[in-house]
């Protein structure tokens, strides 16, 4: 017989909870299941293989030919001189960057349209018409000179002299680099909230101690992981110093394709692999760049690859153990 609405049910006309069929120990919590995500792991695990299996059995990239000219010599002169225009460059490309961010910021109108065009000019060129465009520089101005302006020179320079062709590959990819990185370092700063630097202005601290004790450190969580794109695009950018008759790691490669026909594709792999070895290289900094300036921001610091591997192989034994225990 049914109760009426609001009628009290005794506990033991309760319905009881079945009994489980199993010791509780003995119960397992099952995952749920994904089939999609299998099936595009599966999907992707094909793929993967089948690259690297026409990759290993294709005759046309002659490996045998490639680790003959990997460590050519020829091959690394020319990884040296990438190495040298893109340290030089990444120096140059950021001190500039960091002048005319705080132009940006500056009071001054000047200092702010200067920066502004100048950034927006170097964005706007390609790097390879900067870079002819200072080869050629010396038919528009073939000395430069020191003195009073408008008026007399005190010292004056052969500009062909000067413009050595790791003269001209460093400055063009500086000049272009400046544009970029001012911006990532202007981002950078904006990222620091304002009342850090109201509470920095509140205890009277000088402009030049705000900027390098407070705002600096904090920006450049912000403008590391940037900047280090930057600085990948740039090792590759390096490649295009060859039309300035440097002889770069793509340079040397290409010259060497030139005289030996045969041999283009393994010499293309060989840069190939040289450039993901130095960006890879780069990566690695990166991370631990952020990691470093990421202490007293993150109540925990980013693992390490090797913590990581650590913690891996912790949990598959656990899951071993238990599965064994089971």
């Amino acid at each position: 017989m049914s109760q009426p609405p609001g009628a009290a049910v005794s506990l033991a006309e309760a319905p009881s909870a079945a009994e489980p069929s199993k010791p509780l120990a003995a119960q397992r919590v099952q995952p749920l299941r994904r089939p999609g995500r299998w099936i595009a792991t599966a999907v992707v695990l094909v793929v993967v293989a089948q690259i690297a299996h026409g990759l290993a059995t294709n005759p046309f990239y002659q490996w045998d030919r490639f680790r003959y000219w990997f460590l050519r010599p020829t091959v690394l002169d020319g990884l040296l001189v990438t190495l040298e225009v893109a340290a030089l460059s990444a120096v140059l490309g950021l001190v500039g960057g960091v002048l005319l961010a705080l132009a940006r910021q500056s009071g001054s109108p000047v200092l702010r349209a200067v920066s502004w065009t100048y950034t927006w000019l170097f964005r706007s060129v390609p790097l390879i018409v900067v870079l002819i465009f200072l080869y050629n520089f010396s038919a528009l101005y073939k000395t430069l000179s020191l003195g009073i302006p408008f008026g007399p020179a005190f010292i004056t320079f052969d500009e062909s002299k000067l413009a050595t062709d790791m003269t001209v590959a460093v400055i063009g990819l500086g000049l272009n680099e400046a544009a970029y990185a001012a911006e990532v370092v202007r981002g950078g700063l904006l990222s620091v909230d304002q009342g850090q630097h109201e509470a920095a202005a509140a205890l009277g601290l000088p402009k030049g101690y705000q900027f390098t004790r407070i705002v600096l450190p904090q920006a450049l969580r912000s403008i590391t992981p940037n900047y280090v794109n930057q600085l990948i695009g740039l090792v590759k950018s390096t490649s295009l110093v060859f039309y300035v008759s440097l002889l770069d790691l793509f340079g040397s490669v290409q010259t060497m394709g030139s005289t030996y026909p045969g041999d283009i594709v393994p010499l293309l792999l060989v840069a190939t692999v040289w450039y993901l070895i130095l960006t890879s290289a780069v990566s690695v900094v990166q991370f631990y760049v952020e990691r470093y300036f990421a202490r007293g921001a993150t109540r925990t610091l980013p693992p390490t690859p090797l913590q990581k591997a650590r913690a891996a192989l912790t949990a598959f034994r656990t899951r071993l153990r238990g599965e064994a225990a089971v």
